[in-house]
């Protein structure tokens, strides 16, 4: 089993900054790309970043500039710093990371987590 459980989420002002970040647990052999995805109401989940394991990244392009993905293989984490955000910010932000298991080291799969909700008022 594996899990994926996000934090960091909250309400927060127009131009402020919230960090995420999500940990990966339980029965891992190793982890390949990890990234953040977002869903507003009423639109299609969409990429925000992503991370490879040996540190390229990926950005959307309504958050170059602003935010900033990293991540610790040490500790199977990665984070969202999310600097200057807008009201068009506001999601359920989920993590996600494409992990191979003890049970089947040569297989990856994505795995998600539950989300995090990220409001930015006006």
């Amino acid at each position: 089993q594996v899990q994926l459980v996000e934090s960091g989420g909250g309400l927060v002002q127009a131009g402020g900054s919230l960090r995420l970040s999500c940990a990966a647990s339980g029965s891992i052999f190793s982890i390949n790309a990890m990234g953040w995805y977002r869903q507003a109401p009423g639109k299609q989940r969409e990429l925000v970043a992503a991370i490879t394991s040996g540190g390229s990244t990926n950005y959307a392009d309504s958050v170059k500039g602003r935010f900033t993905i990293s991540r610790d293989n040490a500790k199977n984490t990665v984070y969202l710093q999310m600097n200057s955000l807008k009201p068009e910010d506001t999601a359920v932000y989920y993590c996600n990371a494409v992990i191979a298991t003890m049970a089947s080291v040569w297989e990856e799969y994505d795995y998600w987590g539950q989300g995090t909700q990220v409001t930015v008022s006006s």
